[in-house]
């Protein structure tokens, strides 16, 4: 298994609000675009974890069409803290 083949895993902060009619929206401040809502905490949470897995997985089909076959690519690890 390649390095770009292996599974990666990320965290991301899910802001949780209750907004009308008791329902719950969650955001992902770092994923503009992922926002969702859920009858119930466990609903608002599935939603959210689906949306960001089909953000990063567009993200990723995006770049590879765009980038050009002599392309170097190479992974890099940083710091995404908050400062």
């Amino acid at each position: 298994m390649s390095l770009m083949e292996q599974p990666m895993q990320r965290e991301y902060e899910v802001l949780y609000e209750v907004i009308e009619d008791g329902w719950i929206m969650a955001t992902v401040p770092d994923l503009p675009g992922a926002v969702t809502q859920g009858q119930t905490m466990d609903e608002a949470r599935a939603n959210i974890r689906e949306v960001i897995e089909l953000l990063l997985e567009s993200y990723r089909e995006q770049a590879h069409q765009l980038v050009s076959t002599s392309a170097v690519r190479e992974v890099m690890t940083v710091d995404a803290s908050p400062r």
